[in-house]
């Protein structure tokens, strides 16, 4: 009986390569896709370096490379430094600032996050004179979402971050931290239209020298801020978006202040707005706990044995001249003799009294605590009655 099953029909061959020349094509689109976007990263950058220098600040790359084929641009800056012109009052020299290298990072399937990295040191200097500051850090990294069209949020973390003084071959230590972070974002409004920007700053082992002893022990910092009274967020110097900023009325926020330094716990909260002079006016309502043991750290009784400079005296006192007080310590000896250096000896305790006379009782994160205002009047804080310190003119 003869086999009458059909012989299998023979597939055309050239199904068999549908798929792989797919893929070739596929691959050769993203790759062209890939060295498109590749070279347009210099252009958007030179771009973008041109508009902040109409701003005061001025952009250079040493040497640029594009690489991260094929799923990222990794664009590396080596060499890359930054000039400052006219970004504080008063202010028209340059100040440089250099660091040996920068990479952004950016996903081709995510084009609108940045992220960044920063090889330490970083040397900062006047211009045409050598570096005055020295700037290092474990890992410096920060990130910015809402690119290319507008930015809406930015970060910058660093780990043990330092800051030192250079003089010649001798650096000497300025500013320590464990760690770092600056957190900010457009709460309200767009970067056209009246943005209103919120801020976060973290500060952790935080120290500071050659300033007051008080800021040489450990602290934390906790700060969250509220701005307003921007037209928009173009660049401009500072300087211009705190005029902008005072004529518009605005001001700055403090939502929330936490600063603790061993058993000392400090909170704020107020606002704070700009005179027609640029200095700064507003009222910090805040609480502290154990104020009294930062007091002995002050150095009022050596200060008041070695005698007290004039302009100490204009800072915490102004009008009271530095013979007065001498006279008036010599007066008391004169009294009964040995009540001056008495009253030395025991400055520090009639401080302590006198800022617990400040404000009221209250209590902090289960402390006993005081209450009361800091003020800012024309760019002078008091304490009470005290004057504290001075701020100068934004603009």
């Amino acid at each position: 009986m003869p086999d009458t099953t059909p012989a299998p029909r023979r597939r055309p061959l050239w199904r068999l390569f549908i798929m792989p020349a797919l893929l070739v094509v596929a691959a050769a689109a993203w790759s062209a896709f890939w060295f498109y976007a590749a070279s347009e990263v210099g252009v958007r950058a030179d771009a973008w370096a041109a508009q902040e220098a109409k701003s005061g600040r001025v952009y250079e790359c040493g040497k640029r490379s594009v690489a991260g084929y094929p799923f990222r641009l990794e664009v590396r800056c080596d060499d890359a430094s930054v000039a400052l012109v006219s970004q504080t009052a008063g202010a028209q020299a340059p100040f440089t600032a250099r660091l040996g290298e920068i990479m952004v990072i950016a996903q081709i399937y995510q084009p609108k996050l940045l992220i960044a990295e920063f090889k330490a040191p970083a040397t900062l200097a006047d211009r045409g004179q050598p570096p005055s500051l020295k700037v290092n850090w474990a890992t410096g990294r920060s990130s910015v979402s809402g690119l290319p069209d507008i930015p809406q949020r930015a970060s910058i973390v660093f780990e043990n971050p330092s800051i030192d003084r250079i003089n010649g071959p001798v650096q000497t230590p300025l500013a320590r931290a464990g760690h770092a972070e600056l957190h900010g974002r457009f709460a309200e409004g767009s970067a056209q239209d009246r943005p209103v920007i919120e801020t976060v700053l973290q500060i952790a082992g935080g120290s500071v020298q050659e300033v007051h002893p008080v800021l040489a022990a450990p602290f934390d910092v906790d700060v969250q801020t509220r701005l307003s009274g921007l037209k928009d967020f173009k660049p401009k110097p500072w300087p211009e978006r705190f005029r902008e900023i005072q004529a518009a009325g605005g001001h700055v926020e403090i939502v929330r202040s936490r600063v603790q330094q061993g058993d000392l716990i400090s909170m704020a909260a107020g606002t704070l707005t700009l005179n027609a002079q640029g200095r700064i006016d507003g009222e910090l309502q805040m609480t502290v706990a154990g104020i009294e043991k930062v007091i002995p750290a002050l150095g009022i009784e050596k200060m008041l044995e070695e005698g007290v400079p004039q302009a100490t005296l204009d800072r915490v006192a102004p009008g009271v001249k530095t013979q007065d007080l001498n006279k008036m310590f010599g007066a008391l000896d004169k009294a009964i003799p040995g009540l001056g250096k008495v009253v030395k000896q025991n400055a520090n305790a009639g401080v302590a009294a006198g800022i617990n006379s400040l404000g009221k009782e209250a209590e902090l994160e289960g402390k006993k605590a005081r209450a009361f205002p800091l003020r800012f009047v024309d760019g002078a804080v008091f304490l009470g009655p005290l004057k504290v310190g001075q701020v100068p003119p934004l603009f």
